[in-house]
């Protein structure tokens, strides 16, 4: 299946898996939560007639300052099916740099993470001219500037979702500003669809698929591969809530996908090495030959070969050393992907 845009992949992936899970948090106690798709295009269409009810339409820009969150996929969905842009920033960027973009993009709304954020941003609205509004995604609902305010505001007022043409733009991406101001990418529905329909074309991944969301969404990398091509096929994401517990929550979430940028895959091999460092002289020697023979066995597979004695020592090291390290992956791990 292949879309139109960001909006008809909505529709369309909310229709199909409606009672798939889409996206899961953590509680205290440590159980993961998901939400359905079902429950998701409810919560889009809500913000969409609350966003509407701001008189936010075609053309405006609506910009985040948030980590990976359920509200940030709801706020960005509720956008595009507006015909406005979505322009997201870091949680840890620097105000100066808020400022800046949210100034540069002529962001009319702004989604703040939190209370503290949201103060820091009120307080910069004298120097941004076109902002209008700040909301708070945790602030309660008797906050009539919260999230979920504006969400029950929508609830009762329904705007229909728009049908971009493909052309239409649907965010900015910045550049993170190493050599000056920080540049904004303008993305179409069709350049980030295009790239959607051709990694789904290639990789076959399914509704059963899951990944754990620590990537910035807020990135063209983890935005593009993760929260709209998951959305494609149907997959679901457990949200990593601090990026220091992510080996530990492998285990828990055990992902098939994984979104990352290579210094976290060095992180997990320089945490293998160091295990296997202060392992017995024994355990170290297993290690290193299947090491060896997996390396070998690359080869032979990247000459069209194959040998029967590499074969079988495959299976015993797999047995007694990588079924281990895929455990710690959380044992169902089918695609690594990495950017960066």
């Amino acid at each position: 299946m292949s879309f139109k845009n960001l909006v008809d992949l909505l529709q369309k992936s909310v229709t199909r898996f409606a009672d798939r899970p889409i996206y899961g948090e953590r509680s205290p106690s440590g159980a993961w939560t998901y939400r359905t798709y079902r429950d998701f295009g409810t919560e889009v269409a809500h913000f969409r007639g609350g966003l509407a009810s701001l008189g936010v339409g075609p053309g405006d820009r609506v910009a985040v300052i948030s980590n990976n969150r359920p509200a940030w996929a709801v706020g960005a969905y509720a956008t595009y099916s507006l015909g406005a842009c979505y322009v997201p920033m870091y949680e840890k960027q620097n105000p100066a740099d808020w400022e800046y973009i949210l100034n540069d993009s002529g962001a009319k709304v702004l989604l703040a993470a939190n209370a503290e954020i949201a103060e820091v941003v009120r307080g910069l609205a004298g120097r941004v001219k076109t902002l209008e509004l700040v909301i708070d995604l945790s602030a309660a609902r008797t906050d009539p500037h919260s999230f979920k305010a504006l969400m029950e505001t929508g609830q009762a007022n329904p705007v229909d979702a728009e049908d971009p043409d493909p052309d239409t733009l649907c965010g900015f991406i910045y550049t993170s500003g190493t050599t000056g101001k920080p540049k904004g990418v303008l993305l179409s529905h069709g350049n980030i669809i295009s790239n959607v329909n051709a990694v789904i074309s290639i990789f076959d991944m399914a509704a059963t698929d899951r990944s754990l969301s620590f990537l910035p969404w807020a990135h063209s990398f983890g935005q593009t591969c993760e929260l709209h091509c998951g959305l494609a096929i149907g997959a679901s994401s457990a949200i990593c809530d601090d990026v220091t517990k992510l080996v530990g929550y492998l285990s828990e979430v055990k992902p098939t996908l994984l979104f990352s940028v290579p210094r976290i895959f060095n992180r997990i091999y320089d945490g293998l090495n160091k295990k296997m460092a202060e392992a017995s002289p024994v355990k170290q020697k297993l290690f290193q030959g299947a090491m060896a023979n997996a390396n070998k066995r690359r080869q032979l597979k990247a000459q069209g070969k194959t040998n029967i004695l590499v074969e079988c020592a495959h299976k015993v090291f797999d047995k007694l050393v990588f079924s281990k390290v895929r455990e710690r992956l959380g044992g169902r791990l089918r695609y690594a992907f990495s950017g960066g």
